[in-house]
């Protein structure tokens, strides 16, 4: 195994750096997913039927706060990654663990909203707009869920083991889980919440 000092930690090793290819490779494929569900969403938006429509359920309060911390964690992430390279465990930990609680905080807020949905007549059975509208939004809070459980297991394996070229690649790979997280929600808050707002 050949290691390269002058690249980052973690795309020191060849091995490293296939596995960061694969996993943007992967995200590509994660990408048609979400596009898939968005096409979905704007083909059944108006299908509402007699059911409520985006302006009777969405809670702009809850949104912001989802967007907030949702964008607040990316921001934690990154800088978990920059103190990593920096050779920093204490702080790489300390800035991923805000990121998973932050995390958790958002998930907190989107289970709320779907008690709040159901609450209001808004199943996935009841029409088309909320089948589409809750498999979306179910489909992005199990992906955040997947991210807390895959980004605590980083956590473990950095404590254990420290900072070495293994930890650090698949600490690198996870910011890019996260932050690809974070970009669906932007599409997800602009088109299907602001845009059911007006």
């Amino acid at each position: 195994m050949k290691l390269d000092a002058s690249q980052p930690l973690e795309y020191r090793t060849e091995e490293n750096q296939l596995k960061i290819l694969g996993f943007w490779i992967f995200l590509g494929a994660e990408i048609v997913l979400f596009a898939t569900l968005f096409t979905v969403y704007f083909v059944l938006e108006n299908g509402t039927g007699n059911g409520p429509t985006g302006k009777d359920i969405f809670q702009i309060s809850g949104v912001l706060w989802e967007t907030f911390i949702l964008l607040s964690s990316s921001f934690t992430i990154g800088i978990a990654i920059h103190a990593m390279r920096m050779g920093m465990k204490k702080a790489m930990m300390t800035m991923m663990t805000i990121t998973l609680l932050l995390g958790l905080a958002f998930l907190g807020i989107e289970i709320y909203e779907f008690f709040h949905y159901v609450h209001a007549g808004a199943a996935i059975t009841t029409s088309g707009f909320t089948s589409a509208l809750l498999t979306l939004l179910g489909t992005h809070g199990a992906h955040v869920t997947f991210g807390l459980f895959w980004g605590l297991a980083i956590l473990l394996q950095v404590k254990k083991h420290g900072l070495n070229t293994h930890t650090a690649n698949k600490s690198f790979i996870f910011s890019l889980y996260w932050h690809f997280l974070d970009v669906v929600w932007i599409f997800i808050f602009s088109f299907v919440y602001l845009k059911g707002l007006m």
